[in-house]
């Protein structure tokens, strides 16, 4: 005997079913994750002291974690490839010294700008060579250019910093406002949608994920995963570049430890986000969302009066969980 569902059941049942697949689907995506942790941090800080809500501190806190979201875009697509990136900071540090140096020797804005984003660019590339050319391993490529970077930093200002006279229009990129928002949150967030963009609908994103995912297999079916590798690099660099620029224009000095121990900071952001330093996994939005956690915990740290020396121990313990539930998920997923 055949039984038929009735109209109402016929339906109530897709319709059940299509709720629960988005609901499972919402569940299953790894930043959702972190912005629940970065939920649950916003409110205990804001229980705990009121000082936290306020406007200026809240911008005080989106400022102070741009630069580092912003070198965490760069970061992640390195990381999705199965790479690593250790040379951030430094290029950081030394495209903002270029930048002092031209603005030094009286050239233009524009100009200045260029060389600054010139800087991390070569870099970039540098470190691309090294990868898919002399195949080195990311890590001591990126660790040696790390250190040629912050060498050259220090042989250029002999430990001195540089502070040139600059135009108020360049102080505006790191000093000014669009409204109530500070401009480098406004270069964050814009950054942010397009990079998530270029990596959820255009060739490259998925080139990119394919590359770190199984490189063979891409290779196999027809990716350059040479060339992926390459412009992931560069535009790690310029990226890089471009932070270092916001960060002379906030300070107005080239330091010759502009940068110092900011690759940590950036690759933790983009591994607290869910990026997986296998390869292959990883988000644009999930790197921003990391680095505003470790951001907040910083500000929060300040507000309650704990004491500062825990921020890098809490920031560490974050990462590990974070990891953890990562690698206990995949597990759970594969048996």
């Amino acid at each position: 005997m055949i039984v038929r569902d009735s109209p109402a059941t016929a339906v109530l049942r897709p319709r059940h079913t299509a709720v629960g697949g988005r609901v499972s689907a919402l569940l299953q995506v790894r930043e959702l994750n972190v912005l629940t942790a970065l939920l649950v941090v916003v409110a205990l800080i804001s229980f705990s002291t009121p000082y936290f809500l306020t406007t200026d501190n809240l911008m005080g806190v989106f400022r102070s974690f741009s630069l580092i979201a912003i070198m965490s875009i760069g970061m992640v697509m390195v990381i999705i490839t199965g790479g690593i990136d250790l040379s951030v900071g430094s290029v950081m540090g030394l495209s903002s010294l270029v930048t002092a140096l031209g603005f030094q020797s009286g050239l233009p804005t524009a100009v200045c700008i260029l060389g600054g984003l010139a800087t991390g660019l070569l870099f970039g590339l540098f470190n691309g060579v090294l990868i898919t050319v002399i195949r080195l391993p990311p890590f001591i490529a990126t660790l040696g250019s790390l250190s040629i970077g912050r060498g050259l930093m220090y042989i250029i200002t002999h430990g001195v910093p540089l502070t040139p006279d600059t135009p108020d229009v360049f102080a505006e990129i790191g000093q000014g406002y669009v409204g109530l928002v500070p401009v480098p949150v406004v270069i964050m967030l814009a950054m942010t949608i397009v990079f998530s963009v270029v990596m959820r609908k255009t060739r490259f994103g998925r080139h990119v994920y394919a590359t770190g995912g199984n490189e063979m297999a891409a290779r196999l079916s027809g990716v350059k995963t040479g060339r992926v590798k390459l412009l992931v690099y560069m535009l790690s660099g310029l990226i890089a570049g471009l932070a270092g620029i916001v960060s002379f224009s906030r300070y107005l000095s080239a330091e010759p430890a502009s940068g110092f121990g900011a690759e940590l900071d950036v690759i933790a952001a983009a591994a607290i986000g869910g990026a997986s330093l296998a390869g292959g996994v990883g988000s644009v939005e999930g790197a921003i969302i990391g680095a505003a956690l470790a951001g907040i915990i910083a500000n929060g740290v300040v507000l309650m009066n704990i004491n500062t020396y825990a921020q890098q121990a809490i920031t560490g313990a974050v990462i590990l969980i974070a990891v953890s539930l990562d690698v206990w998920r995949s597990r759970s997923k594969g048996a």
